[in-house]
């Protein structure tokens, strides 16, 4: 089989290298892929927003299955172009992926078939929205904008003065541009975070195992919100018997849901969860694998993710037993000096191999180039570094022992994933 990865960071990293281990593959091809993700597959210079040149790159190389891994391109529906070309193509069509790409959407979704997720209000107009926030005096409060907004359209204020001001950057000054037609004021719940991507063929759907996200830059959850510092799988909050009511009241109901409403959804759908006093009730859901919980997730994956994948498809999920190791998993992100705000590129990396990697960990590539036969930095989040375990405390200490053996210049990284207890 010959294979085309849509996208370019540490997840479709993780994809590639999880689907290298199927022997039915031959080739895999990426684009535009970027310094690590060359040493694993053939990259080619098109854009995730080139539908045009996706499709024709995809017949070009002759692909059997396209992957297309990231959230613009899915909600814009190249998965219903590539299938108008005959091209067997994983991951949610245009109707489900606005799962992801309209907060009103999955909010009103939810309302209407009672699936537990916090209480909201939709505001078209940024005065309306302030009174409303004024009138109902309640705080912190949560403001998200309505479109994608690259992981960035979410806004707990704390007090008036800062729901104005997201209110003004979402909705007057446009900083995310029509996703900010919108926005949503969510009542602000608290509880520990979980993260369960799941596959599903728009009938069945099957959980992966659990994981957590640490979103804050700095040690302690301090410091602005990120795409994701780091990650633990399992989470150790999520038991047998919180995963059989998620089960029951939330990922059957939303499969269903979808179905029902003329828009199944096929491929990966990413649950974020909250497990509050109430019950787990959903943040927000993702078409697509999260990134970094793919780097955790798809290294405990024993069964061959080609077969998944057809079976998704091919809606025969039902047929398939998908197994997971029972070790543990951690990953480390290495970023850039001064991310998520401004920061440098083009930095060499040293402590790598020829292939990117170090010993004892798997290290995936998010923001990188390969330049003069040296790795150098092209990201805010440049490299995710995975080690696994027979526990989550030796999965940490093994990709932190790994982390110790890359350097650049300027390079950030938490020293308390997995290691920081929830609290209100």
């Amino acid at each position: 089989m010959k294979i085309l990865m849509v996208g370019g960071g540490g997840r479709e990293h993780a994809l590639i290298r999880k689907l290298k281990e199927s022997p039915k593959v031959t080739e895999i091809h990426c684009a535009p892929g970027n310094g690590g993700i060359s040493k694993d597959a053939q990259c080619h210079n098109v854009s995730v927003d080139d539908m045009e040149g996706m499709v024709r790159l995809a017949k070009e190389i002759g692909a059997d299955l396209v992957v297309v891994a990231p959230d613009n391109p899915l909600v814009d529906g190249m998965v219903d172009e590539m299938e108008k070309a005959g091209l067997r193509c994983f991951g949610p069509n245009q109707k489900a992926a606005i799962l992801e790409g309209s907060k009103v959407f999955s909010k009103s979704l939810m309302k209407q078939y009672g699936i537990p997720t916090a209480g909201y209000h939709v505001f078209e107009d940024p005065k309306e929205a302030l009174q409303f926030i004024r009138e109902e005096g309640k705080y912190p409060t949560v403001i998200k904008a309505d479109g994608l907004a690259l992981g960035k359209g979410v806004v707990i204020a704390a007090d008036e003065t800062e729901a104005a001001a997201a209110l003004h950057s979402i909705m007057e000054d446009k900083i995310f541009g029509a996703s900010g037609n919108r926005v949503i004021v969510e009542e602000f719940i608290t509880g520990p975070e979980v993260s369960v991507l799941s596959f599903t063929d728009g009938k069945t759907v099957k959980p992966m195992v659990s994981s957590m996200d640490h979103k804050r830059v700095f040690d302690g959850n301090l410091g602005p919100n990120t795409g994701g510092m780091g990650t633990i799988s399992p989470n150790p909050y999520y038991d047998d018997a919180t995963a059989k009511r998620c089960m029951e009241e939330i990922f059957l109901p939303t499969i269903q849901a979808m179905s029902k409403e003329g828009r199944p959804f096929k491929g990966c759908l990413y649950f974020g969860l909250m497990l509050t006093a109430d019950g787990p009730k959903v943040i927000e859901y993702n078409c697509r694998f999260g990134d970094p919980e793919a780097q955790v997730v798809l290294p405990r994956l024993k069964t061959d993710l080609v077969d998944i994948m057809n079976a998704v498809i091919d809606e025969k999920l039902d047929e398939l037993d998908i197994q997971w190791s029972e070790q543990a998993s951690a990953c480390v992100i290495l970023a850039s000096g001064g991310y998520p705000g401004k920061y440098e590129k083009n930095i060499p990396i040293s402590g790598l191999d020829e292939n990117g990697q170090v010993e004892g960990a798997i290290v995936y590539h998010a923001g990188t180039q390969y330049r003069d036969n040296t790795f150098v930095t092209a990201g805010g989040r440049v490299l995710g570094i995975t080690a696994m375990g027979d526990s989550l405390d030796q999965a940490l200490d093994n990709a932190y022992e790994a982390v110790q053996k890359v350097r650049f210049d300027g390079a950030h990284y938490r020293t308390d994933i997995g290691r920081v207890e929830y609290s209100d």
